[in-house]
């Protein structure tokens, strides 16, 4: 594997400001390195990441996830994106842990410490509680013979590969390819769980992915709203409910309860007749109407009202009508 090439010094345009194309080149050096890491990381992946998923997954309590510094922010992200897909997990600060917050690890956990030299003193009394207390500790070092790698149960060691700094002290490409890392662990977990969407729906309410999740059963208008008829009613009784209801539609349901047709305002245009309010219901509606199903994304039903120039859809369960939905509802969600 090739280095990255370095670049060379900044050519300033003027006596502090470095020249556009100065920059550019530097900013792909910075990712050049950092991908270099990441390459070597994945190539250096051993069995040990797979013990560490296997324990993490066993842990029938939560992931702790700690470090100190940069790696205390990294730290925080993999928590949280831990518990974001599935695996309860959150973050301790270290120097906070010798300070009372020790007691947020139980010994259900397992901990999951980052550190680049190894050798965080704030990491001590962590350290030394999981010893104590028999919890499954997992380092996350560049050193593995420094003193975080020589106590955990599982050390995955990060390669020595260059920081993207160019003094080489600040930490770029060490937290990148621990953030990487952290994404894996993340994803693994998450794939051995069988987290599935509906959870992450639960998971994210709020925000795009939420409203891109949301299911028709959950902002569907049931029971003493629906505008339904029977076959045989008439429709000067139908025009009625249309009106009292107002989703510009009834669905017509049989005695058990399957949906059988629709009659929308459409229909009501194209049958017209001077004998129009005697005639039933069976006689008007569109059969086969278009439905949709509670545990169908909101996202999909907005798709098929706009493929057919829709504003409603009815709901059925095994055929059988328990919901309407209306394109003013995806709006109140944020689906459209």
């Amino acid at each position: 594997m090739t280095a990255p090439s370095k670049t060379p010094p900044l050519k300033l345009v003027s006596d502090s400001t470095p020249a556009p194309t100065a920059l550019l080149d530097r900013a792909r050096a910075v990712i050049g390195t950092e991908i270099s890491g990441l390459e070597q990381l994945s190539a250096q992946l051993t069995a040990d990441f797979a013990r560490a998923i296997d324990t993490l997954q066993r842990t029938s309590g939560r992931v702790i996830v700690t470090g100190m510094g940069k790696s205390g922010h990294i730290a925080r992200k993999i928590a949280a994106t831990m518990a974001s897909v599935g695996t309860p997990a959150m973050f301790v600060h270290p120097a906070e842990a010798s300070h009372g917050d020790l007691g947020m690890i139980t010994q259900n956990d397992a901990v999951l410490a980052i550190s680049n030299s190894g050798e965080a003193p704030e990491l001590g009394d962590i350290i030394a509680y999981c010893k104590r207390f028999s919890i499954p500790l997992i380092a996350i070092t560049k050193n593995a013979s420094s003193t975080l790698g020589q106590m955990a149960d599982i050390c995955l060691t990060l390669p020595n590969a260059a920081e993207a700094c160019p003094m080489g002290l600040a930490p770029t490409t060490s937290t990148t390819m621990t953030l990487a890392l952290g994404d894996a662990m993340a994803v693994c977990l998450l794939e051995s769980n069988g987290f599935s969407a509906d959870q992450f729906r639960e998971f994210h309410p709020g925000g795009k992915l939420g409203q891109k999740l949301l299911k028709v059963g959950k902002i569907m208008h049931s029971g003493a709203e629906l505008p339904i008829a029977k076959p045989d009613d008439l429709m000067r009784d139908i025009l009625i409910v249309m009106t009292a209801k107002r989703f510009g539609c009834v669905g017509i349901v049989g005695k058990d309860g399957l949906l059988q047709g629709v009659i929308t305002d459409g229909d009501l245009r194209r049958k017209m007749s001077d004998d129009f309010l005697n005639l039933t219901a069976a006689e008007v509606m569109t059969v086969n109407p278009t439905a949709v199903t509670p545990s169908m994304l909101a996202a999909e039903a907005l798709a098929i009202m706009n493929q057919k120039s829709i504003t409603s859809l009815f709901v059925v369960d095994a055929g059988r009508l328990c919901g309407i939905l209306h394109i003013h509802d995806l709006l109140r969600a944020g689906v459209v």
